[in-house]
Protein backbone atom coordinates (compact mmCIF):
# COMPACT_ATOMS: atom_id res chain seq x y z
CA UNK A 1 0.00 0.00 0.00
CA UNK A 2 2.81 2.38 0.86
CA UNK A 3 4.54 1.60 -2.46
CA UNK A 4 1.35 2.46 -4.33
CA UNK A 5 1.00 5.69 -2.38
CA UNK A 6 4.63 6.61 -3.07
CA UNK A 7 4.15 5.87 -6.76
CA UNK A 8 1.00 8.01 -6.97
CA UNK A 9 2.79 10.86 -5.23
CA UNK A 10 5.80 10.66 -7.55
CA UNK A 11 6.31 12.81 -10.63
CA UNK A 12 6.22 9.71 -12.83
CA UNK A 13 2.93 8.67 -11.26
CA UNK A 14 1.48 12.13 -11.89
CA UNK A 15 2.49 11.96 -15.55
CA UNK A 16 0.94 8.53 -15.98
CA UNK A 17 -2.32 9.66 -14.36
CA UNK A 18 -2.73 12.73 -16.58
CA UNK A 19 -1.89 10.63 -19.67
CA UNK A 20 -4.49 8.06 -18.62
CA UNK A 21 -7.10 10.79 -18.05
CA UNK A 22 -6.42 12.28 -21.49
CA UNK A 23 -6.51 8.91 -23.26
CA UNK A 24 -9.75 7.94 -21.50
CA UNK A 25 -11.18 11.37 -22.33
CA UNK A 26 -10.35 10.74 -25.98
CA UNK A 27 -11.89 7.27 -26.00
CA UNK A 28 -15.26 8.29 -24.53
CA UNK A 29 -15.59 10.94 -27.23
CA UNK A 30 -15.30 8.39 -30.03
CA UNK A 31 -18.89 7.32 -29.41
CA UNK A 32 -20.87 7.91 -32.63
CA UNK A 33 -17.83 9.56 -34.19
CA UNK A 34 -18.95 8.64 -37.71
CA UNK A 35 -22.66 9.24 -37.26
CA UNK A 36 -24.35 11.58 -39.78
CA UNK A 37 -24.67 15.22 -38.91
CA UNK A 38 -28.28 15.02 -37.77
CA UNK A 39 -27.96 14.76 -33.99
CA UNK A 40 -28.64 17.42 -31.33
CA UNK A 41 -28.13 20.99 -32.57
CA UNK A 42 -27.44 19.63 -36.05
CA UNK A 43 -28.75 22.91 -37.52
CA UNK A 44 -25.88 24.87 -35.92
CA UNK A 45 -23.33 22.17 -36.59
CA UNK A 46 -24.41 22.03 -40.22
CA UNK A 47 -23.71 25.74 -40.65
CA UNK A 48 -20.15 25.25 -39.36
CA UNK A 49 -19.53 22.06 -41.33
CA UNK A 50 -20.87 23.68 -44.51
CA UNK A 51 -18.07 26.25 -44.50
CA UNK A 52 -15.47 23.49 -44.26
CA UNK A 53 -17.12 21.37 -46.95
CA UNK A 54 -17.27 24.31 -49.36
CA UNK A 55 -13.58 24.94 -48.64
CA UNK A 56 -12.96 21.28 -49.44
CA UNK A 57 -14.86 21.54 -52.74
CA UNK A 58 -13.90 25.02 -53.90
CA UNK A 59 -10.68 25.91 -52.09
CA UNK A 60 -9.90 27.85 -48.92
CA UNK A 61 -10.66 31.58 -48.80
CA UNK A 62 -10.31 32.75 -45.21
CA UNK A 63 -11.75 36.19 -45.90
CA UNK A 64 -14.90 34.90 -47.60
CA UNK A 65 -16.32 31.92 -45.68
CA UNK A 66 -19.52 30.57 -47.24
CA UNK A 67 -22.24 28.13 -46.29
CA UNK A 68 -25.18 26.57 -48.10
CA UNK A 69 -27.99 28.83 -46.87
CA UNK A 70 -28.66 31.64 -49.36
CA UNK A 71 -32.05 32.57 -47.93
CA UNK A 72 -32.86 35.67 -45.90
CA UNK A 73 -33.94 33.72 -42.82
CA UNK A 74 -30.70 34.20 -40.83
CA UNK A 75 -29.58 37.61 -42.03
CA UNK A 76 -32.77 39.38 -43.07
CA UNK A 77 -31.61 39.74 -46.68
CA UNK A 78 -31.01 37.28 -49.49
CA UNK A 79 -27.45 36.04 -49.51
CA UNK A 80 -26.83 34.67 -53.02
CA UNK A 81 -23.15 33.92 -52.39
CA UNK A 82 -23.91 32.18 -49.10
CA UNK A 83 -21.47 34.33 -47.12
CA UNK A 84 -21.07 33.24 -43.50
CA UNK A 85 -19.52 36.23 -41.75
CA UNK A 86 -19.46 35.09 -38.15
CA UNK A 87 -16.35 33.45 -36.73
CA UNK A 88 -13.00 33.74 -38.50
CA UNK A 89 -12.78 30.35 -40.24
CA UNK A 90 -9.60 28.94 -38.64
CA UNK A 91 -11.39 25.79 -37.61
CA UNK A 92 -13.12 25.33 -40.96
CA UNK A 93 -9.88 25.66 -42.92
CA UNK A 94 -8.21 23.08 -40.68
CA UNK A 95 -11.21 20.79 -41.11
CA UNK A 96 -10.98 21.04 -44.90
CA UNK A 97 -7.22 20.45 -44.94
CA UNK A 98 -7.49 17.33 -42.78
CA UNK A 99 -10.45 15.93 -44.71
CA UNK A 100 -8.66 16.47 -48.02
CA UNK A 101 -5.31 14.98 -47.05
CA UNK A 102 -6.32 12.19 -44.68
CA UNK A 103 -9.27 10.49 -46.32
CA UNK A 104 -9.14 7.38 -44.14
CA UNK A 105 -11.31 9.41 -41.73
CA UNK A 106 -14.70 10.71 -42.91
CA UNK A 107 -15.54 14.38 -43.28
CA UNK A 108 -17.89 14.59 -40.27
CA UNK A 109 -15.51 12.47 -38.20
CA UNK A 110 -12.68 14.94 -38.85
CA UNK A 111 -14.94 17.77 -37.75
CA UNK A 112 -15.60 15.99 -34.48
CA UNK A 113 -11.97 14.96 -33.98
CA UNK A 114 -10.85 18.59 -34.16
CA UNK A 115 -13.17 19.44 -31.26
CA UNK A 116 -12.04 16.34 -29.37
CA UNK A 117 -8.37 17.27 -29.58
CA UNK A 118 -9.23 20.83 -28.57
CA UNK A 119 -10.96 19.41 -25.47
CA UNK A 120 -7.91 17.31 -24.57
CA UNK A 121 -5.62 20.32 -24.88
CA UNK A 122 -8.04 22.41 -22.80
CA UNK A 123 -8.06 19.71 -20.11
CA UNK A 124 -4.25 19.61 -19.99
CA UNK A 125 -3.89 23.36 -19.54
CA UNK A 126 -6.72 23.38 -17.01
CA UNK A 127 -4.74 20.77 -15.10
CA UNK A 128 -1.68 23.06 -15.17
CA UNK A 129 -3.70 26.05 -13.93
CA UNK A 130 -5.28 24.12 -11.04
CA UNK A 131 -1.93 22.56 -10.17
CA UNK A 132 -0.34 26.00 -10.02
CA UNK A 133 -2.86 27.24 -7.46
CA UNK A 134 -3.93 24.15 -5.51
CA UNK A 135 -1.51 21.33 -6.20
CA UNK A 136 -1.30 18.40 -8.57
CA UNK A 137 -4.28 16.43 -7.23
CA UNK A 138 -6.61 19.38 -7.72
CA UNK A 139 -5.15 19.75 -11.20
CA UNK A 140 -5.72 16.11 -12.03
CA UNK A 141 -9.24 16.28 -10.61
CA UNK A 142 -10.04 19.41 -12.65
CA UNK A 143 -8.87 17.69 -15.85
CA UNK A 144 -10.96 14.63 -14.98
CA UNK A 145 -14.10 16.65 -14.23
CA UNK A 146 -13.70 18.68 -17.42
CA UNK A 147 -13.28 15.61 -19.61
CA UNK A 148 -15.90 13.36 -18.04
CA UNK A 149 -18.85 15.64 -17.35
CA UNK A 150 -21.34 14.04 -19.77
CA UNK A 151 -22.48 17.45 -21.00
CA UNK A 152 -18.91 18.28 -21.97
CA UNK A 153 -18.29 14.86 -23.49
CA UNK A 154 -21.01 15.59 -25.99
CA UNK A 155 -20.38 19.28 -26.55
CA UNK A 156 -16.63 18.89 -26.96
CA UNK A 157 -17.10 16.52 -29.91
CA UNK A 158 -19.57 18.61 -31.89
CA UNK A 159 -18.73 20.44 -35.12
CA UNK A 160 -18.87 23.90 -33.61
CA UNK A 161 -16.28 26.66 -33.07
CA UNK A 162 -16.85 26.74 -29.30
CA UNK A 163 -14.49 23.88 -28.28
CA UNK A 164 -11.58 25.48 -30.15
CA UNK A 165 -12.43 28.92 -28.75
CA UNK A 166 -12.44 27.44 -25.23
CA UNK A 167 -9.07 25.81 -25.91
CA UNK A 168 -7.51 29.10 -26.98
CA UNK A 169 -9.06 30.81 -23.97
CA UNK A 170 -7.74 28.28 -21.44
CA UNK A 171 -4.26 28.34 -22.98
CA UNK A 172 -4.33 32.12 -22.80
CA UNK A 173 -5.30 31.96 -19.13
CA UNK A 174 -2.44 29.62 -18.29
CA UNK A 175 0.10 31.77 -20.11
CA UNK A 176 -1.18 34.86 -18.30
CA UNK A 177 -0.84 33.06 -14.97
CA UNK A 178 2.77 32.35 -15.92
CA UNK A 179 3.19 36.01 -16.97
CA UNK A 180 3.85 35.13 -20.61
CA UNK A 181 1.72 38.09 -21.61
CA UNK A 182 2.51 38.31 -25.33
CA UNK A 183 1.80 34.64 -25.98
CA UNK A 184 -1.29 34.88 -23.79
CA UNK A 185 -2.56 37.78 -25.87
CA UNK A 186 -2.02 35.86 -29.13
CA UNK A 187 -4.14 32.95 -27.93
CA UNK A 188 -6.80 35.27 -26.53
CA UNK A 189 -6.96 36.97 -29.93
CA UNK A 190 -7.33 33.61 -31.69
CA UNK A 191 -10.14 32.64 -29.33
CA UNK A 192 -11.94 35.95 -29.82
CA UNK A 193 -11.77 35.58 -33.61
CA UNK A 194 -13.74 32.38 -33.20
CA UNK A 195 -16.02 33.57 -30.42
CA UNK A 196 -15.80 37.03 -28.81
CA UNK A 197 -17.32 35.50 -25.67
CA UNK A 198 -13.77 34.38 -24.84
CA UNK A 199 -13.12 37.95 -23.71
CA UNK A 200 -15.08 37.10 -20.55
CA UNK A 201 -12.09 34.88 -19.68
CA UNK A 202 -10.26 38.16 -19.29
CA UNK A 203 -11.82 38.87 -15.89
CA UNK A 204 -9.46 36.55 -13.95
CA UNK A 205 -6.60 38.05 -15.98
CA UNK A 206 -7.69 41.52 -14.87
CA UNK A 207 -7.75 40.30 -11.28
CA UNK A 208 -4.21 38.93 -11.56
CA UNK A 209 -2.95 42.14 -13.16
CA UNK A 210 -4.51 44.36 -10.49
CA UNK A 211 -3.29 42.07 -7.74
CA UNK A 212 0.28 42.31 -9.03
CA UNK A 213 0.53 45.89 -10.30
CA UNK A 214 -2.34 47.73 -8.63
CA UNK A 215 -5.32 49.30 -10.41
CA UNK A 216 -3.47 52.38 -11.57
CA UNK A 217 -0.37 50.34 -12.33
CA UNK A 218 -2.01 48.26 -15.04
CA UNK A 219 -2.41 51.42 -17.16
CA UNK A 220 1.28 52.21 -16.78
CA UNK A 221 2.67 48.74 -17.44
CA UNK A 222 3.70 48.76 -21.11
CA UNK A 223 3.57 44.99 -21.48
CA UNK A 224 -0.11 44.98 -20.44
CA UNK A 225 -0.89 47.71 -22.96
CA UNK A 226 0.80 45.62 -25.64
CA UNK A 227 -1.20 42.62 -24.37
CA UNK A 228 -4.47 44.53 -24.81
CA UNK A 229 -3.49 45.68 -28.31
CA UNK A 230 -2.58 42.18 -29.50
CA UNK A 231 -5.73 40.68 -27.97
CA UNK A 232 -8.18 43.28 -29.28
CA UNK A 233 -6.93 44.54 -32.64
CA UNK A 234 -7.46 41.30 -34.65
CA UNK A 235 -11.02 41.07 -33.35
CA UNK A 236 -11.86 44.63 -34.41
CA UNK A 237 -10.17 44.19 -37.79
CA UNK A 238 -12.30 41.11 -38.46
CA UNK A 239 -15.45 42.92 -37.35
CA UNK A 240 -14.65 45.82 -39.69
CA UNK A 241 -14.11 43.37 -42.54
CA UNK A 242 -17.33 41.40 -42.04
CA UNK A 243 -19.36 44.61 -41.82
CA UNK A 244 -18.67 44.96 -45.53
CA UNK A 245 -20.83 41.86 -46.10
CA UNK A 246 -24.08 42.63 -44.24
CA UNK A 247 -25.98 39.90 -46.13
CA UNK A 248 -23.70 37.34 -44.53
CA UNK A 249 -24.09 38.50 -40.91
CA UNK A 250 -26.84 36.62 -39.04
CA UNK A 251 -29.09 38.51 -36.65
CA UNK A 252 -27.39 38.66 -33.26
CA UNK A 253 -29.11 41.43 -31.27
CA UNK A 254 -31.63 38.87 -29.97
CA UNK A 255 -28.85 36.97 -28.15
CA UNK A 256 -28.28 39.63 -25.50
CA UNK A 257 -31.75 40.13 -24.10
CA UNK A 258 -34.07 39.92 -27.09
CA UNK A 259 -36.99 38.49 -25.14
CA UNK A 260 -36.27 40.51 -21.95
CA UNK A 261 -35.63 37.35 -19.94
CA UNK A 262 -32.56 38.61 -18.11
CA UNK A 263 -33.03 38.46 -14.31
CA UNK A 264 -36.59 37.23 -14.66
CA UNK A 265 -37.47 34.05 -12.68
CA UNK A 266 -37.19 31.94 -15.84
CA UNK A 267 -33.60 33.15 -16.34
CA UNK A 268 -32.50 31.91 -12.89
CA UNK A 269 -34.39 28.67 -13.36
CA UNK A 270 -32.93 27.83 -16.75
CA UNK A 271 -29.34 28.97 -16.22
CA UNK A 272 -28.69 28.02 -12.60
CA UNK A 273 -31.28 25.30 -12.16
CA UNK A 274 -31.60 23.36 -15.41
CA UNK A 275 -28.32 24.12 -17.16
CA UNK A 276 -25.62 24.53 -14.50
CA UNK A 277 -27.37 22.54 -11.78
CA UNK A 278 -28.88 19.61 -13.66
CA UNK A 279 -27.44 19.42 -17.18
CA UNK A 280 -23.78 20.24 -16.51
CA UNK A 281 -23.25 19.34 -12.84
CA UNK A 282 -25.80 16.55 -12.58
CA UNK A 283 -27.36 18.11 -9.44
CA UNK A 284 -24.77 16.66 -7.05
CA UNK A 285 -21.85 18.59 -8.52
CA UNK A 286 -23.40 21.67 -6.92
CA UNK A 287 -22.21 20.35 -3.53
CA UNK A 288 -18.43 20.66 -4.12
CA UNK A 289 -19.03 23.82 -6.15
CA UNK A 290 -20.78 25.40 -3.14
CA UNK A 291 -18.04 24.26 -0.76
CA UNK A 292 -15.40 25.81 -3.02
CA UNK A 293 -17.29 29.11 -3.14
CA UNK A 294 -17.78 29.23 0.62
CA UNK A 295 -14.17 28.34 1.37
CA UNK A 296 -12.53 30.51 -1.30
CA UNK A 297 -9.13 31.71 -0.12
CA UNK A 298 -6.99 34.49 -1.58
CA UNK A 299 -4.74 32.02 -3.41
CA UNK A 300 -7.83 30.64 -5.16
CA UNK A 301 -9.43 33.96 -6.09
CA UNK A 302 -8.31 33.28 -9.65
CA UNK A 303 -10.86 30.44 -9.89
CA UNK A 304 -13.50 32.61 -8.23
CA UNK A 305 -13.03 35.43 -10.75
CA UNK A 306 -12.95 32.91 -13.57
CA UNK A 307 -16.33 31.62 -12.45
CA UNK A 308 -17.60 35.15 -11.94
CA UNK A 309 -16.48 36.01 -15.48
CA UNK A 310 -18.44 33.20 -17.11
CA UNK A 311 -21.50 33.95 -14.98
CA UNK A 312 -21.24 37.54 -16.19
CA UNK A 313 -21.18 36.08 -19.71
CA UNK A 314 -24.49 34.26 -19.14
CA UNK A 315 -26.03 37.45 -17.79
CA UNK A 316 -24.79 39.50 -20.74
CA UNK A 317 -25.77 36.97 -23.42
CA UNK A 318 -28.96 36.15 -21.54
CA UNK A 319 -31.45 35.13 -24.22
CA UNK A 320 -29.06 32.92 -26.17
CA UNK A 321 -27.92 31.13 -23.00
CA UNK A 322 -31.50 30.40 -22.02
CA UNK A 323 -32.58 29.25 -25.48
CA UNK A 324 -29.54 27.14 -26.44
CA UNK A 325 -27.66 24.79 -24.14
CA UNK A 326 -24.47 24.80 -26.25
CA UNK A 327 -23.81 28.39 -25.20
CA UNK A 328 -22.82 27.08 -21.78
CA UNK A 329 -19.74 25.35 -23.22
CA UNK A 330 -17.77 28.40 -22.06
CA UNK A 331 -18.76 27.76 -18.43
CA UNK A 332 -17.29 24.27 -18.15
CA UNK A 333 -13.59 25.10 -17.48
CA UNK A 334 -14.44 27.44 -14.60
CA UNK A 335 -16.98 25.00 -13.16
CA UNK A 336 -14.46 22.14 -13.41
CA UNK A 337 -11.87 24.19 -11.52
CA UNK A 338 -14.29 25.07 -8.73
CA UNK A 339 -15.72 21.56 -8.42
CA UNK A 340 -12.17 20.17 -8.20
CA UNK A 341 -11.37 22.71 -5.51
CA UNK A 342 -14.50 21.73 -3.56
CA UNK A 343 -13.57 18.04 -3.78
CA UNK A 344 -10.09 18.91 -2.48
CA UNK A 345 -11.67 20.53 0.57
CA UNK A 346 -13.81 17.45 1.19
CA UNK A 347 -10.76 15.20 0.89
CA UNK A 348 -8.11 17.07 2.91
CA UNK A 349 -9.78 19.70 5.13
CA UNK A 350 -9.51 18.76 8.80
CA UNK A 351 -12.86 20.42 9.48
CA UNK A 352 -14.49 17.46 7.70
CA UNK A 353 -14.68 13.95 9.12
CA UNK A 354 -12.60 12.07 6.51
CA UNK A 355 -14.29 8.77 7.29
CA UNK A 356 -17.45 10.36 5.88
CA UNK A 357 -16.22 13.15 3.59
CA UNK A 358 -13.89 11.06 1.42
CA UNK A 359 -16.39 8.32 0.50
CA UNK A 360 -18.99 11.05 0.15
CA UNK A 361 -16.83 12.96 -2.36
CA UNK A 362 -16.49 9.81 -4.47
CA UNK A 363 -20.24 9.25 -4.26
CA UNK A 364 -20.86 12.87 -5.32
CA UNK A 365 -18.71 12.45 -8.43
CA UNK A 366 -20.44 9.16 -9.29
CA UNK A 367 -23.91 10.70 -9.00
CA UNK A 368 -22.85 13.83 -10.90
CA UNK A 369 -21.63 11.78 -13.86
CA UNK A 370 -24.53 9.33 -13.81
CA UNK A 371 -27.26 11.96 -13.60
CA UNK A 372 -25.45 14.03 -16.21
CA UNK A 373 -25.38 11.02 -18.53
CA UNK A 374 -29.17 10.70 -18.37
CA UNK A 375 -29.48 14.37 -19.33
CA UNK A 376 -27.48 14.07 -22.57
CA UNK A 377 -27.79 10.47 -23.76
CA UNK A 378 -30.56 11.42 -26.20
CA UNK A 379 -28.35 14.07 -27.81
CA UNK A 380 -26.47 11.45 -29.82
CA UNK A 381 -29.56 10.02 -31.47
CA UNK A 382 -30.48 10.58 -35.10
CA UNK A 383 -34.22 11.18 -34.95
CA UNK A 384 -34.81 12.09 -38.58
CA UNK A 385 -32.93 9.70 -40.83
CA UNK A 386 -35.23 10.66 -43.69
CA UNK A 387 -33.36 13.94 -44.28
CA UNK A 388 -30.14 11.97 -44.74
CA UNK A 389 -31.80 9.56 -47.17
CA UNK A 390 -33.42 12.40 -49.12
CA UNK A 391 -30.20 14.40 -49.23
CA UNK A 392 -28.23 11.45 -50.59
CA UNK A 393 -30.90 10.81 -53.22
CA UNK A 394 -30.84 14.42 -54.42
CA UNK A 395 -27.04 14.41 -54.49
CA UNK A 396 -27.20 11.60 -57.07
CA UNK A 397 -29.71 13.41 -59.26
CA UNK A 398 -28.93 17.14 -59.18
CA UNK A 399 -25.94 18.91 -60.78
CA UNK A 400 -23.35 20.20 -58.30
CA UNK A 401 -24.29 23.82 -59.04
CA UNK A 402 -28.04 23.29 -58.61
CA UNK A 403 -29.91 25.61 -56.23
CA UNK A 404 -32.12 23.54 -53.95
CA UNK A 405 -35.21 24.22 -51.89
CA UNK A 406 -35.10 21.88 -48.88
CA UNK A 407 -37.82 23.16 -46.52
CA UNK A 408 -37.26 22.07 -42.93
CA UNK A 409 -38.74 24.92 -40.87
CA UNK A 410 -35.65 26.99 -41.53
CA UNK A 411 -33.35 24.28 -40.17
CA UNK A 412 -30.25 24.04 -42.41
CA UNK A 413 -29.47 20.45 -41.37
CA UNK A 414 -31.58 19.15 -44.28
CA UNK A 415 -29.98 21.54 -46.78
CA UNK A 416 -26.55 20.40 -45.57
CA UNK A 417 -27.43 16.80 -46.46
CA UNK A 418 -28.04 17.82 -50.09
CA UNK A 419 -24.52 19.31 -50.41
CA UNK A 420 -26.03 22.19 -52.38
CA UNK A 421 -26.62 25.91 -51.93
CA UNK A 422 -30.24 26.74 -51.45
CA UNK A 423 -33.12 27.48 -49.12
CA UNK A 424 -34.13 25.76 -45.86
CA UNK A 425 -37.56 27.36 -46.09
CA UNK A 426 -40.10 28.44 -48.70
CA UNK A 427 -40.19 32.19 -48.10
CA UNK A 428 -41.92 33.34 -51.32
CA UNK A 429 -43.89 31.87 -54.21
CA UNK A 430 -42.23 28.81 -55.71
CA UNK A 431 -42.28 30.37 -59.20
CA UNK A 432 -40.51 33.47 -57.83
CA UNK A 433 -37.89 31.32 -56.14
CA UNK A 434 -37.27 29.69 -59.51
CA UNK A 435 -37.21 32.85 -61.63
CA UNK A 436 -35.61 35.28 -59.16
CA UNK A 437 -33.44 33.04 -56.97
CA UNK A 438 -32.45 30.35 -59.45
CA UNK A 439 -33.96 27.42 -57.56
CA UNK A 440 -34.06 24.30 -59.74
CA UNK A 441 -34.83 21.40 -57.39
CA UNK A 442 -37.27 20.84 -54.55
CA UNK A 443 -36.75 18.09 -51.98
CA UNK A 444 -39.01 17.43 -49.02
CA UNK A 445 -39.68 14.93 -46.25
CA UNK A 446 -43.01 16.47 -45.29
CA UNK A 447 -45.96 15.38 -47.41
CA UNK A 448 -48.38 17.32 -45.19
CA UNK A 449 -46.79 20.63 -46.18
CA UNK A 450 -49.01 22.62 -48.61
CA UNK A 451 -45.90 23.60 -50.56
CA UNK A 452 -45.16 19.93 -51.18
CA UNK A 453 -48.62 19.38 -52.63
CA UNK A 454 -48.28 22.50 -54.78
CA UNK A 455 -44.93 21.38 -56.19
CA UNK A 456 -46.22 17.87 -56.92
CA UNK A 457 -49.20 19.36 -58.78
CA UNK A 458 -47.23 21.89 -60.84
CA UNK A 459 -43.72 20.49 -61.38
CA UNK A 460 -42.17 17.27 -62.58
CA UNK A 461 -41.62 14.75 -59.77
CA UNK A 462 -38.32 12.92 -60.27
CA UNK A 463 -38.44 10.60 -57.30
CA UNK A 464 -41.06 9.80 -54.70
CA UNK A 465 -40.86 7.34 -51.79
CA UNK A 466 -42.70 6.89 -48.52
CA UNK A 467 -40.32 9.33 -46.83
CA UNK A 468 -39.23 11.91 -49.39
CA UNK A 469 -40.01 13.53 -52.74
CA UNK A 470 -37.72 15.25 -55.26
CA UNK A 471 -39.03 17.51 -58.02
CA UNK A 472 -37.42 19.32 -60.95
CA UNK A 473 -38.52 22.97 -60.77
CA UNK A 474 -37.35 23.66 -64.30
CA UNK A 475 -39.97 21.32 -65.75
CA UNK A 476 -43.72 21.60 -65.45
CA UNK A 477 -45.94 18.66 -64.52
CA UNK A 478 -47.66 16.96 -67.46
Amino acid sequence: MKKIQNFLNSKFGEILIIIFILIAGFVVRLYHLNSPLADWHSWRQADTASVARIYLDKGIDLLHPRYYDISKIQTGAYNPEGYRMVEFPIRDALHAILAKNFTFVGFEAWGRLISIFCALISAFFLYLIAKHYSGKWTGLTAAFIFLFIPYNIYFSRVILPEPMAVMFGVISLYLFVKEKYIFSAVFLALGSLLKPFVFFYGLPMLYLAIDKYGFSGIFKKKILIVFADIALIPFFLWRIWVNGYPNGIPHFDWAFNGDHIRFRPAFWYWIFGERIGRLILGVWGVVPLSIALIKTEKKNLFSFFFLFGVVLYTITIATANVRHDYYQIFLVPALALMVAEGLRHLWVEKTFNHVISRPFSIFVVFLMLMIGYFQVKEYYKINHTEIIEAGQALDKIAPKDAIVIAPYNGDTAFLYQTKRFGFPVVDEAIEDMVSKRGASYFVTVNYADPDTKYVMDHFKVLEKTNTYMIADLTKKAK
